[in-house]
């Protein structure tokens, strides 16, 4: 987010009964939208945070709460007189995993909130790492500086004097939900989860308190995704303009928001976003124990998992070898797949998922025109994420039955179409698919609904959609496996890796 976009006001219509609102707090910024019961955004605000140099280490929660404020302002002045306030139903919250914030008794932050980006826990992620191998063998174990609870322990390391006064430890949605209720010690599964929350067992384990300087009384109590905590603190419900009857539910992590607007909530759904990076996660009935640690599985509010990876390969060519041309370039791209090249645009050194190669490096045909490169590249990328599908479907032993995408590089028709042809799936794409709206459909999910599944049926809108044609998909079952013979050739992958 990179400047105000005031508020959106759309396809309003008088005769919609109920409202929900989600509240997405980012890095850069706080975003809030009003969505109706058709699944139609009908109105948002967003503000930016002004930022130091230091705000990728640590940021003031208080600086997030009056962007919210704010931005709740101009979203009920935008529709006021325009819809009944006493029809929205609920809200929650989403934001950034890893974040978290030492309280005091009274609530208040102790300490500036320590960002899922701040690096400076090292040795204290290593320490947490051991702990959890060495005396847990549930769960989460594969702690680094992006974990809660590696800050956490970094935080007593290095303010000796604060822990004395931690009364509760928290996570950047939690702080929201609590600024809007006035009730604390509340958090969810997936913000729980990297903080060392055994999702399997539905616990906090001891050894964060026996082999970690942590106390029990610090840690918030842990419910699923969506669950009704209160209704809007009756202070705060008057400095909005909404009505104290509106339902808050706990919160949800920013990926896991985006997912739930993707759609991709069912056994069997994934969610594909191509942004800079490869992100994809999905759901299964069983759990994906990954000793590699390539794939980390969330719990779903229905008690399903939701398992995911990150790639290092994404979309970051794009925009910054060919952002000029894109319309030509995806043009000429309908012509020539498949091209039967094999490219791989890896921009960095070092492969995480669906593969674990630290030595790996992109690689692609010499001689190349820009088109031929633009168009092989989108179809690595796609090779790809078919590796990782197959490598979760060996881990879950069920199948992938649809992908439903977001992110930059799901705008182009034919990456789409190569995709498709590649996985021979169908891909989705929905008109909305916000974090922001991810939790507004959160908030949906145990007050309309009888759950998410159901919430997201019925309030996710199918903008576009592609299916597999034949002669492509075999075509590309040839190059795919030519590709995976070149990985297997360069040592990034081993032949038992291979699906067969």
């Amino acid at each position: 987010m990179e400047e105000d976009q005031g508020f959106i006001y759309r396809n309003l219509q008088l005769n919609m009964v109920s409202y929900f609102i989600g509240i997405d707090v980012g890095t850069q910024g706080a975003r809030i939208v009003l969505l109706d019961s058709t699944g139609v955004v009908v109105a948002g605000s967003a503000k930016v945070f002004t930022l130091d140099e230091q705000s990728r280490e640590e940021q003031s929660p208080g600086l997030w709460w009056q962007a919210c404020l704010a931005c709740f302002k101009e979203l009920t002045d935008a529709v006021r007189g325009k819809l009944d306030f006493n029809n929205i139903i609920a809200m929650a919250v989403t934001s950034t995993s890893g974040t978290v914030i030492p309280l005091d008794s009274n609530n208040v932050p102790l300490h500036n909130a320590l960002m899922y980006s701040d690096k400076r826990s090292v040795e204290q992620a290593e320490k947490c790492t051991s702990a959890a191998l060495k005396y847990h063998h549930s769960g989460f174990t594969g702690f680094n500086t992006s974990s809660a609870l590696a800050k956490m322990v970094w935080f007593g390391d290095t303010y000796p004097d604060k822990v004395v006064k931690i009364h509760k430890w928290i996570h950047a949605a939690d702080y929201i939900t609590g600024m809007l209720t006035g009730k604390w010690g509340y958090t969810d599964y997936t913000n729980a989860f990297k903080t060392g929350y055994d999702v399997s067992n539905y616990e906090w384990p001891d050894y964060l308190f026996t082999h970690l300087p942590l106390k029990k009384e610090w840690l918030p109590e842990v419910l699923p995704s969506g669950t009704v905590i209160g209704t809007l603190n009756g202070e705060i419900a008057t400095r909005i303009g909404l009505p104290e009857n509106i339902k808050v539910t706990v919160g949800i992590t920013d990926g896991c928001a985006s997912q739930i607007a993707s759609g991709a909530v069912n056994p069997g759904d994934w969610n594909t976003t191509i942004g800079t990076t490869m992100v994809i996660k999905g759901v299964t009935k069983n759990e994906i124990v990954d000793d590699k640690g390539r794939i980390y599985s969330h719990r779903h509010p229905s008690g399903y998992w939701m398992p995911g990876g990150a790639s290092n390969t994404g979309a970051d060519w794009v925009t910054n070898e060919f952002g000029e041309q894109l319309e030509s370039l995806n043009k000429a791209a309908e012509y020539l797949i498949p091209t039967g090249l094999l490219s791989y645009p890896l921009r960095q050194k070092g492969e995480r998922f669906p593969m674990l190669a630290p030595q790996a490096i992109g690689f692609e045909d010499e001689g190349l025109s820009m088109e031929e490169r633009f168009t092989a590249n989108m179809e690595g990328v796609a090779y790809l994420e078919r590796f990782a599908f197959e490598l979760i479907q060996d881990f879950a032993n069920e199948k992938v039955n649809a992908v439903f995408t977001a992110g930059g590089g799901s705008n182009s028709e034919v990456w789409l179409k190569i995709r498709s042809n590649v996985l021979n799936l169908p891909i989705y794409k929905m008109k909305e698919i916000s974090g922001a709206v991810g939790a507004a459909i959160l908030a949906a999910s145990n007050t309309c609904f009888s759950s998410l599944e159901e919430a997201v049926e019925s309030l996710t809108v199918i903008d576009r959609e592609v299916r597999p044609e034949q002669d492509l998909v075999a075509r590309y079952e040839e190059n795919y496996r030519r590709f995976l013979g070149l990985l297997l050739e360069k040592g990034y992958i081993k032949k038992e890796e291979i699906h067969a």
